[in-house]
This record gives C-alpha cells, structure tokens and sequence, in this order.
C-alpha cells in the first residue's frame, strides 16, 4: 500500500512519518509513537476514551485518519504537562486529582482532554455546560458528579 508523508507537532516536538492512507489517528499515536495514554475503548467513537486535541480541538481520535493531522499541532495526555523533574500537572489533572473525579482512569485522559477544550471555549462552565460537553465520553465507574466538579474546578469555576 503506498505511503503519505505526515509532519506535525506531537506534544511540542516536530515528528515525521509515512503513514498508510488507512492508518487511524489513535493507531499512530499508539503503536506508531507508543502514546499509550490514548486508550482504544470502543472503536466505534462511543466511548471518547480515545480524545486527544488536534488543531487545539478535542477530537475522537479513532474517528480521524493519521494524514489528517498534517501541519497540526497534535497533544495528547502525555504532552499536557511535560514529565520534568518536579514538574507540575496540568490544572484539569490536578483539578481531577483533587476533586477524585477518576477511580479506574481508563476514561480520564479522554475526559482530562475534553475538559481542557471545554474550558478554552467557555471558561467558568456551569454544570449543565459540562454534562452537555461530556455526553460523548463515557466512564463506567463514576456517576460524573465528581467528573463535573473537578472540570468546574480545572476551569478556575468550582471549589
């Protein structure tokens, strides 16, 4: 199968690839790049487990082709806060740690991901805003009540 030519932006650093036409976004991530926050729960877009930002968008990245990103800036749960020695979380993932907004955290970095987005288009989201916003990652474990305090809180909206 012939090959495309991909350079994008991942988590701050130019990377190029040859990429099957048919390679998915998270499959890339995953197995092409060992990104392996990117989880696969569903692969039928239902479960948002797979979120990542591309173009400074949360998108389902089993529902995007690698090719697409081209030129993009691309960040998964690994390049939202750089691993550096004493380094700190993002403020979603601290906001997630401190309101216990995960309990498995299969879904967190899909959710962690969204959030972020959410945030950056309407700051301050009110709780109606975050539920609407979730409706496309699902989480097995929580009942979300602390999912949706702790974007609030990511946000700078929430205590």
């Amino acid at each position: 199968m012939p090959t495309i030519a991909l350079t994008l932006t991942l988590n701050g650093k130019q990377v190029s690839a040859e990429v099957e036409p048919n390679t998915l976004l998270v499959d890339f991530l995953r197995e092409g790049r060992g990104l392996t926050g990117t989880h696969v729960g569903c692969d039928t877009s239902q479960c948002g487990a797979c979120v990542v930002l591309a173009g400074g968008r949360s998108v389902k990245s089993c529902t995007m082709f690698a090719f697409e990103t081209e030129g993009l800036e691309v960040v998964t749960i690994e390049g939202l806060a750089p691993a550096v020695v004493g380094g700190e979380l993002h403020p979603m993932q601290a906001a997630f740690r401190e309101h216990h907004g995960l309990q498995c955290g299969f879904c967190t970095p899909g959710m962690v991901l969204s959030a972020v987005d959410l945030v950056r288009r309407h700051p301050n989201p009110d709780e109606a805003q975050v539920r609407h916003w979730l409706e496309g990652n699902i989480c097995r474990c929580t009942g979300y009540h602390n999912i949706v305090k702790a974007v609030q809180a990511g946000g700078g909206g929430g205590s």
